[in-house]
């Protein structure tokens, strides 16, 4: 009997993971709240406020339940060793470890002086980025939460009033996307650089010289040398109305799907 209780306890949320076969094509079969890769391939996922992390080949490899954090809006795996999460609603953020435990207590912002925090994202040498909608600035902090770089108001900048739905640092650039005006990009010193044209998306990635993003359930990137852009077919060649986010990781494609998750080789 005892036996039989340590099984079942063993198959525990993370069974819905089904491998098939050697050949890169494995799946996560439960519906998502969200979820992110790293750079190692990595899959993390977002049900309610479960957390799990996944290998690239499928194996389950950490589970966790943050129930008492507040909901999570973001998880931001920059650093595969130190992946953070931020809760929007709470106005709190935390870092977690490769076993997807916390390091420490929960930050909460408004009582370090970060009252109106809307989008967070980590950074090369563990500096943090948040969006500040009273200010309408982005901050660049350290790992005490002190600043070092502020781009002042964005609107002034801007000539018009930012609403961004996701941040991202890559390759020395910050990519903040404005659904209503496209992708601003910015120095890790807050200064602005350009406006890439891409209207309407809510999310993107930029992987090896390219940006990519979905759009009405079709794939594209965006080179960000010959600042051109075009649609990549999906693996399949099928298209689909469902695709409600992707991303790429060592020729892989995570694809996500109303009912779950498909992880296959891009095939590019």
């Amino acid at each position: 009997m005892k036996f039989l209780t340590l099984l079942l306890l063993l198959a525990g949320p993370w069974t819905a993971a089904k491998p098939q076969g050697n050949n890169g094509h494995w799946s996560v079969d439960h519906a998502l709240d969200g979820f992110t890769t790293d750079e190692l391939g990595n899959l993390y996922t977002l049900r309610g406020n479960d957390l799990d992390l996944y290998s690239r080949d499928g194996a389950h490899l950490a589970h966790n339940s943050l129930n008492s954090f507040g909901p999570i809006s973001r998880i931001d795996a920059f650093s595969s060793l130190k992946p953070l999460i931020f809760s929007r609603a709470q106005g709190q953020l935390a870092l977690l470890d490769n076993t997807l435990s916390l390091q420490g207590a929960p930050i909460y912002l408004s009582r370090s002086g970060f009252p109106q925090v809307t989008l967070a994202c980590m950074g090369v040498m563990g500096r943090i980025w948040f969006f500040d909608d009273r200010d309408l600035a982005l901050l660049r902090v350290d790992d005490q939460l002190q600043p070092v770089a502020n781009t002042g108001r964005l609107d002034q900048i801007l000539s018009f009033t930012p609403q961004p739905t996701y941040m991202e640092e890559a390759d020395g650039r910050l990519y903040l996307v404005d659904p209503a005006h496209g992708v601003l990009v910015f120095d890790l010193f807050g200064t602005f650089v350009r406006t890439l044209p891409i209207i309407g998306v809510q999310r993107v990635q930029v992987r090896d010289g390219f940006l990519w993003y979905v759009q009405d359930a079709a794939l594209h990137r965006y080179d960000l040398r010959a600042f051109t852009q075009e649609p990549v077919p999906w693996p399949d060649g099928k298209p689909t109305l469902q695709v409600l986010d992707a991303r790429i990781e060592h020729g892989r494609l995570y694809r996500l799907l109303p009912d779950r998750l498909v992880v296959e080789p891009l095939g590019l």
